[in-house]
């Protein structure tokens, strides 16, 4: 056998011994029996191929082995405390990154009470924000990039797991000046011809916003794609046409130029979901936050 085969006791047993002169007091350090702490020593000086001490009936005296190799013996072993310190820091969330992924949107609308939550129970966390383009989010968790992502499920992409937080109804978002703004509710057969401003295919609520106005029978008329709410925001603030968002998502637009409204006949939900790389755990940080975020969305 070689070095690669010493333990962990039995390197603790070499540093005990050397530190004490005697497997008595060493076996007493380790809190074993002195023949369990005589066991230690004589394994890894079979794995060593030498004699790490000279034994009387009183004292043990190092050999030259031993003296050299003290001082990596000790190096592993803190080492090993390190690594100990670290995992234990961790799971008492003491120190560690969290690295999420959500479009600037998503961000403002979900995330704030649970940020300033976390960071105040854990200040020692560091919280890395990655407020990315849709078209971006998911090659960041596929690419580990992040720690997971906060959005809309992937379907029936098998790279990816998830688990759902809360569903958020669909809203329309309008000029205050449209006809529609003194409704209450707003059916989804009076969007028929609308200019509509929708995100781009393959993220948010674009097909099912598409698809809803088509069951109702209407005719879906999106005049521009976009890729961040913001935009739908100015544009229809400046009156080129409306939107459909998810209601935390609209409800984050505060512009007085604008009104946001229930859809309804039907109401439609969109699922907003923590997502992570398939087989991928997550640390005891981002558990913890991801844990936070779903009560607060309760």
């Amino acid at each position: 056998m070689t070095v690669s085969h010493l333990t962990l006791r039995q390197l603790q047993a070499i540093r005990a011994i050397y530190d004490a002169g005697q497997i008595s007091a060493a076996a007493e350090a380790l809190a074993v029996s002195q023949s369990a702490a005589s066991v230690l020593l004589g394994q890894a000086e079979a794995t060593l191929g030498t004699r790490l001490f000279d034994r009387t009936t009183r004292r043990v005296t190092p050999t030259e082995a031993v003296e050299q190799i003290i001082g990596i013996v000790n190096r592993i072993l803190s080492d090993v405390a390190s690594i100990d310190a670290v995992m234990t820091d961790l799971k008492e969330l003491e120190r560690g990154v969290v690295r999420i992924a959500a479009t600037p949107a998503t961000g403002i609308a979900l995330l704030p009470r649970t940020v300033e939550r976390f960071l105040s129970a854990h200040p020692r966390i560091h919280l890395d924000m990655n407020d990315c383009a849709p078209d971006q989010f998911f090659s960041l968790i596929r690419d580990e990039k992040v720690d997971f992502g906060i959005g809309i499920p992937p379907g029936d992409r098998a790279d990816f797991d998830y688990r759902v937080l809360h569903h958020d109804p669909v809203h329309l978002v309008c000029h205050r000046t449209h006809p529609m703004a003194q409704r209450s509710e707003v059916p989804w057969r009076a969007l028929d011809g609308e200019p509509l401003i929708l995100a781009r295919r393959n993220y948010g609520v674009r097909e099912q916003v598409e698809t809803t106005i088509r069951a109702a029978g209407g005719t879906p008329n999106v005049i521009t794609e976009i890729g961040f709410l913001y935009s739908a925001e100015w544009m229809v603030a400046s009156g080129m046409g409306m939107a459909a968002f998810p209601a935390r998502l609209a409800q984050a637009i505060h512009n007085p130029e604008v009104v946001v409204l229930p859809l309804v006949e039907p109401v439609i939900t969109r699922t907003m979901a923590v997502i992570s790389r398939r087989g991928r755990s997550l640390s005891p940080p981002a558990q913890r936050f991801v844990e936070m975020l779903a009560a607060d969305l309760r």
